[in-house]
């Protein structure tokens, strides 16, 4: 995850016993084992009710398609959303970025239950019979609250694989991969999503048209020879990408090389004197519209930049070699290939596409 989780109505940097108060309707059931990684006896891509698959370690089953569902991050709102099923939503959460283009209307239609983490019992008070998640640390102690909870009350829960699967989420920063993170993952959330909630055709539709603008955005690049940099947030001591999160989906996607592919973490802090020595081609900068940390858009980044004397020496400062994403182009997320198709269009604006 990049690091704009946020805890529950107050900010948390890191990188996204309450009372029982919700009665639902209709048979769902939630069935947590707790261990195991394999798909289970009936995956999600089975053709019957209910769907049971394996969700990070949990056998989640869901006996219907939802019908008010809460997204806890923007990442998975906007998976949903795509999908078509606004008209099935009933809350979204945590977001870092304007909404994707085209999605507004649809997006308009569902209550934000707030800009940032919201409290378990307002995600409650929405009689929710599916709750979503982006991040691990939304649906844990800290978070919104710990999947267990909604468990209790019958509600199933999904997290995006591509927060778990490969990665280490136990430290106190934003996890670690040892083995890089593939849009396969991404493309398999989203089929999962559409199969729970019935709406497989729509699912297959949107993957096709994703990997389609991969593959015509990466066509005929060769920068073996650049290097990027990754910067997600943070002025004091800044997030960039390590080796193995979207960023590397990115650099691998296009050829060229992360200059801090050394580090395995998702988004380690780096001083500034290490930024300037390993002095990337290409700098890619987030550009946040959230206020949680200092220089969250691309405007205060780079006024940074230039003015700082640790960076402002750096040749893609001085060449003014920047590439602006969104948050949610550097997260796992269906966004992954904006970043894919802007940072490619960069490398051939700037003459280092090969």
């Amino acid at each position: 995850m990049g690091p704009d989780v946020e805890k529950a109505d107050t900010v948390h940097l890191s990188r996204p016993a309450r009372r029982s108060v919700l009665l639902l309707t209709g048979a769902l059931l939630l069935t947590a084992c707790g261990s195991g990684s394999g798909p289970s006896s009936k995956p999600a891509g089975s053709g019957d009710r209910p769907v049971t698959f394996d969700n990070c370690g949990r056998e989640v089953t869901v006996e219907t398609p939802p019908k008010r569902a809460v997204s806890l991050n923007q990442g998975i709102t906007e998976i949903l959303l795509s999908l078509g099923l606004a008209d099935r939503m009933v809350g979204t959460a945590t977001w870092t970025d304007p909404v994707l283009k085209g999605l507004e209307k649809a997006d308009a239609e569902v209550t934000r239950l707030a800009d940032n983490q919201p409290s378990f019992e307002k995600v409650l008070a929405t009689e929710p019979d599916f709750v979503a998640s982006s991040f691990t640390s939304t649906l844990s102690k800290g978070g919104v609250a710990p999947r267990e909870k909604f468990e209790e009350l019958g509600v199933p829960t999904y997290l995006s694989p591509a927060d778990c699967e490969g990665k280490d989420n136990s430290g106190d920063g934003d996890g670690s991969r040892t083995v890089p993170l593939a849009m396969e993952t991404v493309y398999r959330e989203v089929r999962e999503l559409a199969r729970i909630f019935g709406v497989e055709e729509r699912g297959e539709k949107l993957v096709a048209g994703l990997k389609s603008r991969v593959t015509k955005a990466s066509s005929g690049i060769r920068a073996g020879n650049t290097t990027v940099l990754y910067w997600f947030a943070n002025q004091e001591s800044p997030y960039m990408a390590g080796c193995c999160g979207a960023p590397g989906i990115i650099t691998n996607a296009l050829g060229a090389k992360n200059v801090f592919d050394d580090s395995t973490q998702e988004w380690p802090q780096i001083n500034w004197e290490t930024v300037a020595d390993r002095d990337p081609d290409v700098l890619v900068i987030g550009d946040l519209t959230r206020t949680s940390q200092t220089a969250e858009s691309a405007a205060k980044k780079i006024t940074f930049l230039e003015s700082n004397p640790a960076t402002k020496n750096m040749k893609a400062v001085k060449k003014k070699r920047y590439v602006l994403l969104s948050g949610q182009a550097m997260n796992p997320t269906i966004r992954t290939v904006e970043g894919v198709e802007k940072v490619a269009a960069a490398l051939r604006g700037y003459g280092l596409a090969g």
